[in-house]
């Protein structure tokens, strides 16, 4: 639960915050640098940015937060940066801003003194705000709208800013840095991941604590997952509108603290219980990744509350409708974008990134709507500046960036175009793969494409596999156990009427919508569910797992949980058999895909002559067991197709040189609802096909057998095979058998 504003709290560093009774006395010049509240271990330095105020007055409040004890004008403006310094003030003081200057929209002024604002730099944001129309810089319900001008003071509902002292035995800390190749990624909600785990103890559950809990990092540790995704820890804010309906912003996608951990995540109230999750997870070979919203705020458009970039500077901070400033534009579809093109927001941005991982040890960030941020005027600019100002920074450079490729903006779609070291979310793959076991026709040469690692996207900018974050579910859309389960969103719970959420989800109910005893056809969604899963984590690239579709969580057809912080969206730990069978399902599949590197290269499939082996890296195949042809591609019926990985074709050598060689696959993919008798190709003399996994074999998908090749496998209907081939020591160096079938090589995907 939330802490009110005026819950009383000991300082985040052990400091006692400055009396109620002993007033600040002392106001030096101070240093416009650096920005926000910073402890020097003697005083506090106080520096915000306002292009456009006339004055700016920091305000100090008791340890409650209830009461505003004193105002102080800052002395000093250099380069735009109001300062000062206040020796007597130490870590665990509340404080915030009132900002002077015009009220004036039609011009992009919006300034309000009336109003308390959060500082953009607050490293630690206490309390919650309580919604009131005193929050917003003019009168709700005058017919002049936001050109009127409101005088009520905000400050009793308005969450406090507190100084930190940033001290923290890190100790032996060290980034895991995973190579991007070796890296699966496990998107989680802090909250939501542990509120319902019956061996966290009560009090840390949902918190930054729980999630470093021993029992979690078992369940990680045996899941196999390199790196956490964090869903939004920013401080953020609670939408009224949603509020008054009695639900939340559970997803978080709404910030106004860029620089704050979210409180409503801590147990102790101390951003070192941030820290403390991070040194945990990195001790366990995990890394950290946040998910980030930069290109908009919780203040909305013309019409929203002024609660922070509005009050200090609106025309610096927020991108404005040339032709009518009092409006903004907007290309996130919340009500405006921030201002990458003034140097002060990317300053902000810039320093935002470097302090979580200079100073929170985090290991990369995934952008949402990360186009927006590469619009210069209007077009989205793929080297704009805050992609040129990332791509030189000797710290942000090094830690993993991905980017969720689209806005809501004309031109926003742009998978596949971002500049080299940034990844991408493909949601060219999430829809294909869903397409595809869906039992859509005319799909297998954009299967191929999408399991081959995308080269159609990113290799002509000189990037890699890796460069495709390669998903089947995410926070946003269907649960994995949903898209097996329902033809149709069902968010009735959402207070919208079912409007809100995706309409093309490419899912399938297998023939009943929604909960079924029927055991065919839950046996029927277990297989289809093994069969995306596999699907995902043997195609090349980057696999992101969403957390809780391992236990078959389920929204109950929800695909817009935004808003349910409740057991609609938290997981469910106590499983069915049927359940534990998934979940030792995934796990297995994981470590698979660890133990073979054939099915995480650093290079793209190419169909290049493997000379030591004398067959191709990778071969596509008809269930003849002949290659395939462009003819064959572009048959709208097929929906059954196999491809040969030659893992001595891998091509890559490990930290110390040393050449890496795999075992040689083959995988087949029948989408058909009907057994399709695969013949077994002869790549090598003498060799055999040992089958390792078939998603058809509910009992044990695992359970190995030997076939010989030219052997007719039944592929049954819906259902994926792999297969390791099997020979003679002394022959593994011979010449190859007869080729499936002479011709070019197979680079049609």
């Amino acid at each position: 639960m939330d802490r009110p504003v005026t819950t009383p709290r000991s300082s985040t560093s052990g400091h006692r915050p400055v009396a109620s009774d002993r007033p600040i006395t002392a106001v030096w010049p101070g240093q416009p640098y650096p920005r926000g509240a910073t402890f020097d271990g003697e005083g506090v330095n106080f520096a915000l940015f306002s292009a456009n105020a006339t004055k700016v007055e920091l305000c100090i409040f008791d340890p409650s937060g209830r009461r505003e004890l004193q105002r102080i004008t800052l002395p000093e403006r250099t380069d735009e940066i109001w300062h000062g310094y206040l020796p007597e003030a130490r870590p665990g003081l509340l404080y915030g801003y009132r900002v002077h200057g015009p009220y004036d929209p039609a011009r992009g002024h919006r300034f309000n003194p009336n109003k308390l604002l959060l500082e953009p730099y607050a490293r630690h944001i206490e309390g919650t705000l309580r919604w009131s129309d005193a929050h917003f810089g003019y009168r709700i319900g005058h017919s002049k709208e936001d050109l009127s001008f409101d005088k009520r003071d905000n400050a009793a509902g308005m969450p406090k800013c507190r100084v930190v002292d940033p001290a923290f035995t890190w100790g032996d800390d060290r980034p895991p840095r995973i190579p991007w190749h070796d890296t699966v990624i496990y998107e989680v909600h802090v909250r939501g991941f542990t509120m319902r785990h019956p061996d966290v103890p009560p009090r840390l559950r949902g918190t930054y604590a729980g999630l470093a809990t021993a029992p979690v990092i078992e369940h990680l540790q045996r899941l196999g997952v390199t790196a956490v995704e964090l869903m939004p820890v920013h401080t953020f804010i609670d939408d009224r509108y949603l509020l008054d309906r009695g639900l939340r912003n559970y997803w978080g996608y709404n910030s106004i603290g860029f620089f704050a951990p979210d409180s409503r995540y801590s147990a102790t109230g101390r951003i070192s219980e941030f820290k403390t999750m991070v040194k945990t997870l990195h001790s366990a070979g995990i890394e950290v990744i946040l998910d980030v919203v930069y290109n908009h705020t919780a203040e909305g458009n013309h019409l929203g509350p002024t609660l922070c970039f509005r009050g200090v500077d609106n025309a610096s901070y927020y991108r404005l409708s040339p032709e009518d400033p009092r409006y903004y534009m907007d290309f996130t579809g919340c009500g405006n974008t921030l201002n990458m093109q003034h140097p002060r927001v990317l300053q902000l941005l810039m320093d935002s990134l470097r302090y979580w991982v200079l100073e929170m040890h985090v290991d990369g960030f995934r952008f949402d709507l990360a186009s927006a941020l590469a619009r210069e005027l209007f077009e989205v600019d793929r080297l704009g500046s805050f992609f040129d100002t990332i791509g030189q920074d000797p710290v942000l450079s090094q830690v993993k960036l991905i980017a969720e490729p689209w806005d809501v903006g004309t031109g926003g779609y742009q998978v596949g175009n971002f500049p080299p070291g940034w990844n991408e979310w493909n949601d060219k793959y999430r829809d294909s793969m869903r397409a595809y076991w869906k039992g859509d026709g005319g799909l297998i040469g954009e299967f191929a494409r999408r399991f081959s690692g995308s080269a159609d996207l990113y290799e002509a900018s000189g990037r890699r596999p890796h460069a495709s974050i390669n998903f089947i579910t995410a926070h946003d859309g269907f649960t994995l156990q949903d898209l097996v389960s329902y033809n149709e969103k069902h968010n009735e719970a959402n207070g919208e009427d079912n409007r809100d959420g995706h309409n093309e989800n490419r899912s399938w109910n297998c023939g009943v919508e929604g909960p079924t005893d029927d055991p065919a056809i839950r046996a029927l969604r277990e297989r289809q569910k093994r069969n995306l899963v596999a699907t995902l984590l043997l195609s090349q690239g980057v696999p992101m797992l969403l957390a809780g579709d391992e236990l078959s969580h389920t929204q109950h057809g929800n695909n817009n949980a935004y808003c349910q912080d409740n057991e609609i969206s938290w997981l469910d730990w106590e499983l069915t058999d049927e359940q534990h069978d998934f979940l030792e399902f995934v796990q297995r599949l994981v470590a698979l895909r660890k133990h073979h590197p054939v099915f995480a290269r650093r290079r793209f499939l190419q169909g290049r002559l493997v000379e030591a082996a004398g067959v191709r890296e990778v071969v596509w195949l008809t269930p003849d067991g002949q290659e395939m042809t462009d003819r064959e591609w572009d048959q709208e019926f097929a929906r059954c197709l196999g491809v040969y990985l030659a893992g001595s074709g891998i091509q890559r050598v490990d930290r110390r040189g040393r050449p890496i060689r795999d075992d040689d696959f083959l995988l087949l993919f029948n989408a058909h609802h009907e057994t399709v008798p695969f013949v077994l190709p002869q790549m090598h003399a003498d060799s055999r096909w040992s089958r390792v996994l078939d998603t058809a074999r509910a009992d044990d998908p695992f359970e190995e057998e030997e076939f010989a090749t030219g052997s007719s496998y039944p592929l049954e209907g819906r259902s994926l095979a792999l297969f390791v081939e099997k020979r003679p020591a002394a022959r593994r160096h011979a010449a190859p058998a007869e080729a499936p079938r002479a011709g070019p090589a197979s680079t049609r995907p």
